[in-house]
């Protein structure tokens, strides 16, 4: 069972593979200037896998960890700092079935170890963004690119290249924020909770899944493309 946890940071164990004996929580948001942010993994730098850990059981199993978390949030990703580990790794999928996100198609499971963005599009879309790492938090519109390219290692340490569209680059680039640093919640203007935003969407007042300007935020804004994680600072320097 994993429970919110606003700042769950063990230095010793964050950047290890090691399960903890009591579980996993589910690491929570915390403001810019607010206490507790500078011990949060969601704001501290991960690091790469190394080769010494692919197909490692200890890798393997905090993978099935990660999934498991997801699947019983009824999630569609999971970056590793959301459960307390600073550690270049997420995941993504989304089910046929997934009461959310259903409207969006599936995305098949895909496993991302040390990767970096090479290319995007040049047109973005807006979407209204929830996370399992802002829990109880309005949802936040922001923008992303309309497709990706990536680089990355898959969890038997092989590279893998390849082009992500739709729904599913917009998870890809929500989770690669997490690894930068931070969340939507530290970039959207623009907050409205999910039943208000619900409501709105299906009159029609707001836009969904459209094509912006880059009047709109951008989530990873920062990054620099085929520039490997490492070294990325947080979104504001006092944490």
């Amino acid at each position: 069972m994993t429970t919110p946890c606003r700042s769950c940071y063990d230095e010793n164990e964050a950047l290890t593979l090691k399960v903890p004996k009591d579980g996993f929580k589910v690491v929570q948001h915390v403001p810019i200037g607010s206490a507790g942010r500078e011990h949060n993994t969601l704001y501290l730098a991960p690091r790469r896998i190394t080769d010494e850990e692919f197909n490692a059981a200890e890798l393997n199993t905090l993978i099935d960890r990660m999934y498991a978390i997801m699947e019983s949030k009824s999630g569609v990703g999971i970056a590793a700092n959301q459960i307390g580990k600073r550690l270049q790794l997420f995941i993504i999928e989304a089910k046929v079935d997934n009461p959310r996100y259903s409207v969006l198609g599936p995305v098949e499971k895909q496993v991302f170890i040390n990767p970096k963005i090479t290319r995007v599009s040049t047109l973005r879309k807006n979407f209204w963004h929830g996370c399992l790492s802002a829990h109880g938090e309005p949802r936040g519109n922001v923008a992303s690119f309309e497709w990706i390219e990536y680089e990355s290692q898959n969890e038997k340490g092989e590279m893998q290249k390849g082009r992500l569209d739709g729904f599913a680059a917009v998870i890809f680039q929500h989770e690669f924020r997490h690894l930068m640093g931070g969340t939507y919640l530290d970039l959207s203007q623009q907050l409205l909770d999910r039943d208000v935003l619900n409501a709105k969407i299906e009159k029609g007042e707001l836009p969904f899944f459209e094509f912006v300007d880059e009047t709109l935020p951008l989530l990873i804004e920062g990054y620099q493309l085929g520039r490997v994680i490492e070294g990325t600072r947080d979104l504001d320097s006092s944490r």
